[in-house]
């Protein structure tokens, strides 16, 4: 019996996913980043899963959404209590708010592997995952609208969709080498909003500064052009007046003038 245990034990394969890390993603990384040792290489180092347990909940509805989240994670959660009373929300203090599981090992890896290949693609209308959602120290958060998504849940045994937050923790640090991490790892990030290498977010900073100027300096240019002909059609109105004035005058000194021939005439006459 004892040898057949034991063969039972060392005939379970290890988890797939980790094997992929060890065999593919770990040399990648350390390739990519120059560590000086695999030990520097980010890993994963827990995934938390948390739902939350509305007031409006009875005995029973809270129990079942419990077992789901087990079904889910693959070990029993624990059971999140109000600290305090909040009337406005009719929760009192010792009321089960939530259910949180942690998970780590081979449970952690068998259940991101089911996440990325399995849940993920089922979500309706998935247009990739978050890319800014990481945390700066490393970390990466995403939430699920409903529990269906998870092949461990029957859908006609659900009587309410409950949402989950998934916290993934790593050893990374920075945001940059956690999400290479990930995405080595499966998980379908969009395109956007992807965090960058430090010496790339530097230059894709001094990109931006540069083009932010350039907008600038043509910006300027244009004002200037712009004052320039508003100046030039000022100066054209003020000679137009003053040609106009001179005109007048010209036309009055011809007047004046004719005004003094035709008095020197009628002096004549008279003389």
């Amino acid at each position: 019996m004892e040898a057949t245990a034991s063969t039972t034990q060392q005939a379970v394969p290890p988890p797939r996913l980790r094997e992929t890390y060890q065999q593919e993603v770990l040399p990648s990384l350390i390739e990519k980043f120059g560590y000086s040792s695999p030990m520097r290489a980010p890993r994963l180092e827990k995934i938390t899963l948390n739902m939350g347990l509305g007031s409006h909940m009875d005995t029973r509805s809270r129990e079942k959404a419990t077992g789901e989240l087990a079904l889910i994670a693959g070990q029993a959660p624990n059971v999140r209590v109000a600290k305090k009373s909040i009337a406005s929300f009719k929760v009192r203090e010792g009321m089960p708010v939530g259910c949180a599981v942690t998970l780590r090992g081979a449970r952690m890896w068998e259940f991101l592997d089911r996440l990325c290949s399995i849940a993920i693609p089922r979500i309706r209308d998935f247009r990739g995952l978050k890319a800014n959602s990481f945390d700066g120290r490393g970390n990466y958060s995403m939430g699920v609208k409903e529990q269906l998504i998870f092949p461990e849940i029957d859908y006609d045994s659900v009587d309410e969709a409950h949402g989950i937050d998934i916290t993934i923790t790593t050893s990374a640090p920075t945001d940059y080498e956690a999400f290479e991490l990930l995405l080595a790892l499966g998980m379908p990030f969009a395109q956007e909003g992807r965090p960058m290498a430090e010496g790339s977010a530097e230059a894709a900073a001094a990109e931006a500064a540069e083009a932010k100027a350039a907008e600038e300096a043509e910006a300027a240019k244009r004002e200037e052009a712009a004052r320039q002909a508003e100046a030039a059609e000022q100066l054209a109105a003020e000679q137009a007046e003053q040609a106009g004035d001179e005109e007048q005058g010209e036309e009055a000194e011809a007047a004046e003038a004719e005004g003094d021939d035709e008095n020197t005439d009628t002096e004549a006459q008279e003389g």
